[in-house]
């Protein structure tokens, strides 16, 4: 079954609604619990959300690589957009081998000058704009993966998705500090 959800905040807040109706399965699966995962149901579910979080993945990749084929980052923020989009990859490569383990068939993804189009990559014209492409993303990602975690019963599989999202939060800061912007305000300023 394939998803579409026109755009990256709609597929987000999808992410993040769905976890309300999350079982444990896609994440004990990620997590290497493949017994603990053949005693959960709901697998239907848990791939459709699986496969939203991989288009996720998937347009954090080629946000990355358009901004690296950009010309308008500089060394050594240059260096980590490639590093994040590695961390992106990894989080791709789980989660389609989960979904496939799932029996379902992982979303495609799509062509760079597709997500260019979505993304507005012709809009950036300086670091700073990739940057803030980069930060919006991520902060996307890290309520996405956040809003998933009070739906999981199970300590350990809400541990897996509590450190899919604290690799976003950690790009998140990163970034956000690249761009000379403050720490946010407040103790919990994430998966509000």
């Amino acid at each position: 079954m394939s998803i579409l959800i026109p755009n990256s905040l709609a597929r987000r807040s999808f992410l993040s609604k769905s976890g309300l109706i999350l079982s444990g399965t896609g994440v004990a699966l990620l997590s290497g619990h493949d017994a603990l995962a053949k005693s959960k149901s709901d697998s239907a579910n848990d791939v459709d959300i699986l496969n939203v979080a991989l288009g996720l993945e998937h347009e954090g990749i080629n946000a990355y690589t358009l901004g690296a084929k950009s010309g308008l980052l500089q060394k050594p923020v240059l260096d980590i957009a490639v590093r994040f989009q590695t961390d992106h990859k990894e989080h791709r490569d789980a989660l389609a081998a989960t979904i496939r383990k799932l029996g379902g068939k992982p979303v495609e993804e799509k062509s760079l000058a597709e997500y260019a189009k979505a993304l507005k990559a012709d809009t950036l014209k300086s670091q700073a704009d990739v940057l803030e492409l980069a930060v919006r993303l991520e902060l996307g990602a890290t309520n996405a993966y956040l809003g998933v975690i009070p739906s999981l019963k199970d300590v350990q599989l809400a541990k897996v998705a509590a450190r899919l999202a604290a690799d976003e939060t950690l790009h998140w800061t990163i970034l956000n500090n690249a761009l000379g912007k403050p720490l946010p305000a407040g103790g919990m300023p994430f998966g509000a």
